[in-house]
């Protein structure tokens, strides 16, 4: 079985830029796998704020993490900034998925890509009671920029 090829610029839509910090680094000088997923989330959210223009904690069906996953390719650490790349693989009904590809330095090729799964449910219910629901039409229309051109 052969692995997926290692993404490129080329390969997103989107851009945003993290600073990192040194408690980003783990004990042997890289940064620590969980800021990975911080970076993924907080690429997601962000670009969801900015594109939407309202909060999205607010709005009556909000998006859930049901799945995420790292692929790492090279070490990446303090002080360099991370270029963070975003595409949408696919736009469903009450899903999205997400590829979030972390760059440093000149390089064409990610140090690491995420896999991040939104799922929307019912907010207007509290947690627990929250069912599956289509997501709200703002957000459609944001995450559909992500979708790579057939």
């Amino acid at each position: 079985m052969s692995r997926p090829a290692r993404p490129t610029r080329a390969d997103y839509v989107e851009w945003r830029t993290a600073t990192t910090r040194w408690r980003d680094d783990d004990a042997y000088g890289h940064l620590n796998n969980a800021t990975y997923y911080e970076l993924f989330d907080t690429a997601v959210n962000a670009y969801l704020y900015e594109a939407t223009g309202v909060d999205v904690r607010a709005l009556p069906q909000i998006g859930v993490v049901a799945e995420t996953s790292c692929r790492y390719f090279r070490e990446i650490g303090f002080p360099e900034p991370i270029e963070m790349g975003l595409v949408c693989d696919k736009v469903g009904t009450s899903s999205i998925v997400y590829r979030i590809g972390l760059f440093q330095g000149p390089s064409d090729e990610a140090a690491a890509e995420g896999r991040f799964v939104h799922v929307y449910v019912d907010n207007t219910h509290g947690a627990g009671a929250r069912p599956v629901t289509p997501m709200p039409d703002v957000v459609r229309e944001a995450v559909v920029r992500l979708l790579r051109p057939s």
